[in-house]
């Protein structure tokens, strides 16, 4: 598996998803290193972020 995405042009609304899920968890992401951040804390955003895409997919289908 690879980290690319699948549509390149989609990398900025990604990303923005990314702070907008990271700061309704209260993750302190900020742009570049975040190592400074629990597994945990990281993990949380990621998985979020697929729970809202998942959701979102169902909706979309019916």
């Amino acid at each position: 598996m690879s980290n690319k995405n699948v549509v390149p042009e989609a990398r900025e609304a990604l990303n923005r998803f990314k702070f907008e899920i990271a700061n309704e968890l209260g993750v302190p992401l900020t742009n570049g290193y975040n190592g400074n951040l629990t597994s945990y804390q990281n993990g949380s955003v990621g998985g979020y972020m697929v729970k809202r895409m998942i959701e979102k997919a169902e909706r979309d289908m019916l």
